[in-house]
């Protein structure tokens, strides 16, 4: 193992001993802390934001007239269940190629290997290039000060080019790279129709919300998906030319998924480009939860007197989170569900693309073939969501995402990992795209 690796190891190993739980609000200023003393540790100045939730580590330096930004997150998920890990979730263990840990991806595997790709690019130049760091507290809460805080400090942290979070490489080992995000829009739908749950008996004049409430989700969407809110993608941003060349070209792996998945067909058959251009392309809604009565075992005759069902809508430019939530109010009222009450979970996050003719895009993506030895996959956004949008709106700058993770790092989930050869190769991808971003 290179130096350098078993330095990132031990840095990894520092970042992950934090438990840095946002749901929890648990050991986020030491986890800022942390950051900031790691960021300086590379020569940059470093200070907490405050006001904006918990900390936002901002920090500066190098030398250079172009500027590249960086954005991460310092905050991790919650170990639960936490019988599932094999080893402490907050103690970084080796072992068959991968280091596993909570955040050993997602996100404190991402930052390190930026930290130590500056340190190569140091070694081997001489310097450290002219970089910015914002490294927040709340991304795995939907982060909802940060757009605030980008609006509030756009002239401090403007920029040439943004590199997000985090990417890596996909099921069959092809680097990725991807310039924009869905936006998203968390809500819950409530049904009551009695004060009280009643007897079963009671369902020959009682109305039940299980029923009421079925009917009103099977008027969002028809078979194939399609949304049938009115006025749903009044502000879809057709795809230019440039977007359906790039979706063409990703690689077909909607039937590799449908085996994974243990599904026996993709709404509407998609295959191919249609399947693409539905992930990564168009808007959608998803029911995540329904609960009502009694899911007990054995059988209780009840009338439940309520019922609710979560839901999220996924966007795309140039929809509105704001908006979607009384779209829908209107669609339930003129379809007869006045008693059904829209509840938003938590502040929506915007859709992000960024100009796929970039200069920026381009020096990424060879930055990938060089470093990896194969053409990578570019996608014109994610299927999932994340905040880039306030960046791309008020710095006016590109955001590309690669990282070091792959399909199988269990991101979310017991014994969180990333392997030691995607680290190892995505951390000199990185490295050399700030040799082509800063001409050396």
């Amino acid at each position: 193992m290179e130096a350098w690796i078993r330095e990132a190891k031990a840095l990894l190993a520092e970042l992950v001993a934090v438990p840095s739980v946002s749901a929890e609000g648990r050991a986020l200023r030491e986890g800022a802390e942390k950051v900031a003393g790691v960021l300086e540790g590379l020569g940059l100045r470093a200070e907490l934001h405050e006001g904006y939730g918990p900390p936002v580590v901002y920090a500066e330096g190098g030398e250079g007239e172009r500027t590249l930004l960086f954005y991460n997150h310092y905050d991790v998920q919650p170990p639960d269940p936490l019988e599932l890990w094999e080893t402490d979730p907050f103690v970084l263990a080796e072992r068959e190629g991968a280091w596993y840990a909570r955040g050993a991806h997602d996100d404190k595997g991402e930052l390190v290997a930026r930290v130590v790709a500056l340190k190569l690019f140091r070694e081997k130049h001489g310097f450290l290039p002219r970089v910015k760091f914002v490294v927040e507290g709340e991304e795995e809460v939907g982060s909802p000060h940060l757009e605030a805080y980008v609006a509030d400090k756009r002239d401090l942290l403007k920029a040439e080019a943004i590199l997000w979070e985090a990417g890596g490489v996909d099921a069959k080992g092809r680097p990725y790279l991807y310039a924009g995000l869905k936006g998203i829009v968390a809500l819950e739908l409530r049904v009551r129709t009695a004060a009280f749950d009643l007897h079963s008996s009671y369902g020959a004049v009682v109305e039940n919300p299980i029923y009421r409430l079925s009917r009103a989700l099977a008027s969002l969407r028809d078979e194939e998906g399609r949304v049938l809110i009115p006025g749903f993608y009044a502000k879809v941003r057709p795809l230019t030319p440039l977007e359906m060349e790039v979706l063409a070209e990703i690689p077909d792996e909607s039937e590799a998924l449908r085996e994974a998945f243990g599904v026996r067909d993709f709404l509407g058959g998609a295959r191919n480009l249609d399947f693409n251009q539905r992930l990564y392309a168009e808007p959608c809604v998803n029911f995540n939860g329904f609960h009502a009565g009694y899911g007990g075992p054995g059988s209780k005759t009840v009338l439940p007197a309520e019922a609710r069902a979560k839901l999220d809508f996924r966007l795309v430019p140039d929809q509105d989170p704001e908006e979607v939530p009384e779209l829908l109010r209107r669609h339930l009222e003129a379809q007869g569900f006045h008693d059904v009450e829209v509840v938003v979970l938590e502040k929506g996050e915007r859709p992000a693309r960024s100009d796929l003719a970039h200069p920026f895009v381009a020096l990424a993506r060879r930055a990938l073939e060089e470093a990896f030895g194969e053409r990578p996959v570019l996608y014109p956004n994610m299927a999932g969501s994340g905040p880039m949008h306030p960046f791309l709106h008020h710095l006016k700058a590109p955001a590309v995402g690669l990282g070091v993770g792959y399909p199988g790092s269990r991101v979310h989930s017991p014994n969180e990992h990333i392997r030691i050869q995607d680290f190892a190769r995505g951390t000199l991808a990185i490295l050399r795209l700030l040799e082509l971003f800063f001409g050396v």
